[in-house]
């Protein structure tokens, strides 16, 4: 959508009253050939890849709140391919692709950065394993380069280097083409993006339940009526268990909070994302200056969008040992978002064993930067009724089967060790 300076002078002063909307607002229809179940990104990207991929335009995306509502506007905008197991790796090297090339495809600016991705070390044995996934990633096709001390001082001179400190540094693995995205513009851009190939995007529409014949899905109840489907994707992150609760289907997945936060905001420091498993700490800067972090996840089962302050005292304590310089900095704000833990910290995307529906889900922590992968892939398992081979591996049968992904690349969740 192309605005010139004047209508954006002319909105300005009238308070937007008259701006044109980036998506409509449309009423239900009776029915669709696929509905899909979540306006996150995931969702959002699926629509947006069934018309422009396979031609399929008569969709709903039916979201219970608002667009950028949830996970995909509480998130701290990562984007890596820096995975070790062969099904993820290719996974996620196609949507850095993707990625790379998303901002020219949606005509939107999505602030797509390639900062780079550093992952420390502070072990000989993470040493190690940062060397093995190091390999494993050239061998894959995707960049990947091991850092001295010397070299990591050079890139990240606030970065206390010193032998005292609580996590002293060996080395790491940078992923140069890793870096961050803005988690609403690319909602706001599938959103447009979908919208404009005619997808009925429909806010403030909860799901209720499942209208099936015999085996298959015809439909669901909602909060704003009866819609019927010839396919219907889930695609609802930490919220799969209670929908797939509605069709007495058991998840191997758990959901937990996932806390971040964000400083007052300071002039440019740090322009690449840095973690560090040790210290459960990832950490970056953002456009407007502020110093954006999390951790690990708390510790108990939850489907709420708040933490607790041990895990946020914990974050604190590993961004000051690393940072010392950012210790007087005022906090901001901090938030949750609620993360669908897979047991073996790999994705979830198929066709279930129900006729006409299809699963999204299974992210743990790589779900915003998985993001056009999955609508991708989920598109092309939609329309097709059979995986891309980039999702071939990730189906829900492999946790009955014990074919599992187990990749710490992803962030496993505890339980499945």
């Amino acid at each position: 959508m192309r605005y010139s300076i004047f209508s954006l002078a002319r909105n300005a002063l009238t308070n937007h009253e008259n701006w044109q909307e980036a998506w409509k607002s449309p009423e239900p229809k009776p029915s669709y050939d696929v509905i899909i179940i979540g306006g996150g990104g995931h969702g959002l990207a699926t629509a947006y890849y069934l018309a422009k991929n396979h031609n399929i335009t008569n969709v709903a995306l039916l979201e219970k709140g608002w667009i950028g509502g949830g996970n995909t506007g509480r998130n701290t905008t990562i984007i890596r391919s820096n995975y070790l197991l062969e099904p993820n790796a290719h996974f996620y090297e196609h949507g850095m692709k993707l990625w790379e090339g998303l901002s020219q495809d949606l005509n939107f600016n999505l602030m797509f950065s390639q900062r780079g991705v550093l992952n420390l070390a502070h072990s000989d044995a993470q040493m190690d394993a940062l060397h093995r996934r190091g390999n494993s990633m050239r061998l894959n096709g995707i960049d990947a380069a091991i850092l001295n001390l010397r070299q990591i001082k050079e890139m990240v001179p606030l970065l206390d280097t010193s032998a005292q400190t609580r996590f002293p540094i060996m080395g790491g693995l940078l992923q140069p083409r890793g870096g961050t995205a803005r988690h609403d513009s690319v909602a706001w851009g599938y959103a447009r993006g979908a919208d404009a190939r005619g997808t009925d995007i429909i806010e403030n529409c909860a799901v209720t339940g499942f209208k099936r014949e015999g085996g298959k899905v015809v439909g669901v109840e909602t909060t704003r009526g009866a819609i019927g489907a010839q396919k219907i994707g889930v695609a609802v992150a930490g919220n799969t268990t209670r929908v797939m609760d509605m069709l007495d289907m058991r998840m191997p997945m758990e959901s937990h909070v996932l806390q971040a936060m964000v400083t007052e905001p300071v002039k440019p420091m740090l322009d690449t994302v840095v973690t560090s498993g040790a210290a459960h700490l990832y950490i970056s800067q953002s456009d407007k200056g502020e110093l954006v972090f999390g951790g690990d996840l708390d510790g108990y089962n939850s489907y709420a969008q708040r933490g607790n302050f041990p895990v946020l005292e914990h974050i604190i304590q590993a961004v000051i040992t690393l940072f010392p310089a950012v210790s007087r900095l005022r906090l901001m704000r901090t938030w949750g978002g609620l993360m669908d833990m897979s047991m073996d910290g790999s994705p979830i995307i198929c066709k279930t064993d129900i006729q006409g529906l299809y699963l999204n889900a299974g992210w743990c922590y790589g779900g915003f930067k998985a993001t056009p992968a999955s609508g991708y892939c989920f598109a092309h398992t939609i329309a097709n009724d059979a995986p891309h081979e980039y999702n071939a591996a990730f189906t829900l049968d492999r946790f009955h089967q014990g074919w599992l992904i187990d990749e710490k690349g992803v962030g496993a969740s505890p339980m499945s060790h």
